[in-house]
Protein backbone atom coordinates (compact mmCIF):
# COMPACT_ATOMS: atom_id res chain seq x y z
CA UNK A 1 0.00 0.00 0.00
CA UNK A 2 1.38 3.21 -1.18
CA UNK A 3 1.98 5.61 1.68
CA UNK A 4 0.72 9.58 1.70
CA UNK A 5 3.73 10.71 3.24
CA UNK A 6 7.34 9.42 2.87
CA UNK A 7 10.17 10.29 5.31
CA UNK A 8 12.50 12.49 3.14
CA UNK A 9 15.02 13.66 5.72
CA UNK A 10 16.64 14.57 9.16
CA UNK A 11 16.65 17.79 10.61
CA UNK A 12 20.15 17.73 11.89
CA UNK A 13 20.95 21.33 12.88
CA UNK A 14 21.06 25.15 12.39
CA UNK A 15 22.68 27.08 10.21
CA UNK A 16 23.50 30.85 10.55
CA UNK A 17 21.35 33.53 12.64
CA UNK A 18 18.32 33.58 10.78
CA UNK A 19 16.57 30.09 11.55
CA UNK A 20 17.60 28.24 8.89
CA UNK A 21 17.90 24.76 9.54
CA UNK A 22 20.54 21.65 8.05
CA UNK A 23 18.36 18.77 6.90
CA UNK A 24 20.43 15.33 6.08
CA UNK A 25 18.08 13.89 2.78
CA UNK A 26 17.13 10.25 2.84
CA UNK A 27 15.83 10.87 -0.75
CA UNK A 28 17.39 10.87 -3.57
CA UNK A 29 20.06 14.25 -2.80
CA UNK A 30 19.90 17.55 -1.04
CA UNK A 31 18.85 19.27 -4.31
CA UNK A 32 15.45 16.82 -4.97
CA UNK A 33 14.88 17.63 -1.54
CA UNK A 34 15.00 21.54 -1.66
CA UNK A 35 12.77 21.67 -5.16
CA UNK A 36 9.87 21.01 -2.66
CA UNK A 37 7.91 23.99 -1.68
CA UNK A 38 6.33 22.29 1.36
CA UNK A 39 7.58 19.79 4.13
CA UNK A 40 5.49 17.88 6.72
CA UNK A 41 6.45 16.50 10.58
CA UNK A 42 5.43 13.30 12.17
CA UNK A 43 2.17 15.24 13.75
CA UNK A 44 0.68 16.01 10.47
CA UNK A 45 1.42 19.52 10.20
CA UNK A 46 2.32 21.33 7.05
CA UNK A 47 5.65 23.54 7.10
CA UNK A 48 5.86 25.68 3.86
CA UNK A 49 9.66 26.17 2.50
CA UNK A 50 10.45 30.00 2.38
CA UNK A 51 14.21 29.23 0.73
CA UNK A 52 15.93 25.77 0.40
CA UNK A 53 19.63 25.14 -1.20
CA UNK A 54 21.96 22.52 -1.18
CA UNK A 55 25.28 22.99 -0.12
CA UNK A 56 27.46 19.52 -0.38
CA UNK A 57 24.98 16.65 0.59
CA UNK A 58 23.20 18.79 3.35
CA UNK A 59 19.49 20.87 2.33
CA UNK A 60 19.75 24.06 4.06
CA UNK A 61 15.67 25.30 4.60
CA UNK A 62 14.13 28.62 5.97
CA UNK A 63 10.22 27.61 6.86
CA UNK A 64 7.97 30.26 7.01
CA UNK A 65 7.41 31.51 10.48
CA UNK A 66 10.91 30.43 12.09
CA UNK A 67 12.83 33.82 12.33
CA UNK A 68 15.80 32.98 14.66
CA UNK A 69 18.42 30.62 15.51
CA UNK A 70 16.50 29.48 18.46
CA UNK A 71 13.65 28.90 16.62
CA UNK A 72 15.69 26.82 14.18
CA UNK A 73 17.12 25.09 17.26
CA UNK A 74 13.84 23.43 18.77
CA UNK A 75 13.30 21.72 15.37
CA UNK A 76 16.60 19.61 15.87
CA UNK A 77 16.11 16.18 15.60
CA UNK A 78 12.57 16.11 13.94
CA UNK A 79 11.74 13.83 10.63
CA UNK A 80 10.51 15.42 7.95
CA UNK A 81 7.97 14.12 5.59
CA UNK A 82 7.23 14.77 1.67
CA UNK A 83 3.58 14.23 0.26
CA UNK A 84 3.76 12.24 -2.45
CA UNK A 85 1.60 14.49 -4.22
CA UNK A 86 4.15 17.37 -4.36
CA UNK A 87 6.47 15.17 -6.68
CA UNK A 88 6.28 14.43 -9.83
CA UNK A 89 8.91 11.26 -10.86
CA UNK A 90 10.28 10.70 -14.15
CA UNK A 91 8.05 7.91 -16.03
CA UNK A 92 9.35 4.52 -14.94
CA UNK A 93 10.89 5.42 -12.10
CA UNK A 94 9.52 4.73 -8.17
CA UNK A 95 9.59 5.80 -4.82
CA UNK A 96 11.92 2.96 -2.90
CA UNK A 97 9.31 2.58 -0.26
CA UNK A 98 6.27 1.27 -3.10
CA UNK A 99 9.04 -1.25 -4.15
CA UNK A 100 9.83 -2.64 -0.41
CA UNK A 101 7.59 -5.43 -0.17
CA UNK A 102 6.81 -6.17 -3.20
CA UNK A 103 6.90 -10.22 -4.26
CA UNK A 104 9.35 -11.36 -6.71
CA UNK A 105 7.91 -13.27 -9.02
CA UNK A 106 9.02 -15.22 -12.15
CA UNK A 107 8.11 -13.43 -15.41
CA UNK A 108 7.49 -16.57 -17.47
CA UNK A 109 5.92 -19.30 -15.02
CA UNK A 110 4.94 -17.35 -11.93
CA UNK A 111 7.34 -18.65 -9.43
CA UNK A 112 7.54 -16.51 -6.18
CA UNK A 113 11.35 -15.96 -5.64
CA UNK A 114 10.59 -14.13 -1.90
CA UNK A 115 10.12 -10.76 -1.06
CA UNK A 116 11.88 -6.95 -2.35
CA UNK A 117 13.44 -6.50 0.91
CA UNK A 118 16.15 -3.47 0.61
CA UNK A 119 17.01 -1.56 -2.43
CA UNK A 120 20.77 -0.99 -2.96
CA UNK A 121 22.56 1.77 -4.87
CA UNK A 122 25.19 0.65 -6.33
CA UNK A 123 26.10 3.66 -8.89
CA UNK A 124 26.31 1.45 -12.33
CA UNK A 125 22.53 0.03 -11.03
CA UNK A 126 20.29 -0.57 -8.59
CA UNK A 127 19.87 -4.14 -6.76
CA UNK A 128 17.32 -5.65 -5.52
CA UNK A 129 17.32 -7.92 -2.36
CA UNK A 130 14.88 -10.61 -2.36
CA UNK A 131 14.28 -12.06 0.71
CA UNK A 132 12.60 -15.98 1.20
CA UNK A 133 12.43 -18.28 3.84
CA UNK A 134 15.16 -16.22 5.85
CA UNK A 135 17.74 -15.85 3.02
CA UNK A 136 18.59 -13.13 0.87
CA UNK A 137 19.20 -12.78 -3.12
CA UNK A 138 20.87 -10.26 -4.88
CA UNK A 139 19.02 -9.40 -8.13
CA UNK A 140 20.76 -6.89 -10.30
CA UNK A 141 18.13 -3.58 -11.87
CA UNK A 142 19.08 -4.50 -15.14
CA UNK A 143 16.30 -4.39 -18.32
CA UNK A 144 17.13 -8.11 -18.48
CA UNK A 145 16.62 -9.74 -15.49
CA UNK A 146 13.76 -7.28 -13.96
CA UNK A 147 10.75 -7.26 -16.92
CA UNK A 148 8.31 -5.40 -15.03
CA UNK A 149 7.57 -3.42 -11.81
CA UNK A 150 3.59 -3.82 -10.85
CA UNK A 151 3.34 -1.53 -7.51
CA UNK A 152 -0.30 -1.75 -7.71
CA UNK A 153 -0.68 -5.18 -8.11
CA UNK A 154 2.43 -5.99 -6.18
CA UNK A 155 4.97 -7.60 -7.73
CA UNK A 156 7.79 -7.13 -9.38
CA UNK A 157 8.38 -9.71 -12.53
CA UNK A 158 11.90 -10.75 -13.35
CA UNK A 159 13.93 -13.21 -15.04
CA UNK A 160 16.62 -14.11 -13.22
CA UNK A 161 20.29 -14.77 -14.36
CA UNK A 162 21.31 -18.66 -14.02
CA UNK A 163 23.12 -18.58 -9.88
CA UNK A 164 21.02 -15.72 -8.59
CA UNK A 165 18.05 -18.30 -6.79
CA UNK A 166 20.33 -21.73 -7.39
CA UNK A 167 23.38 -23.31 -7.59
CA UNK A 168 22.95 -24.60 -11.05
CA UNK A 169 25.63 -24.34 -13.38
Amino acid sequence: MKKQYMEAGKIVGTHGLKGEVRIDPWCDSAAFLCRLKRLYFADGSEHPVRSAKAHKNIAVVLFDGVTSVEQADLLRGKVVYLNRDDVRLPKGTHFIQDLLGLQVIDADDGTVYGELTEVIKTGANDVYQVTKDGRDYLVPVIPDVVIEKDIDGGVVKIRPMKGIFDDED
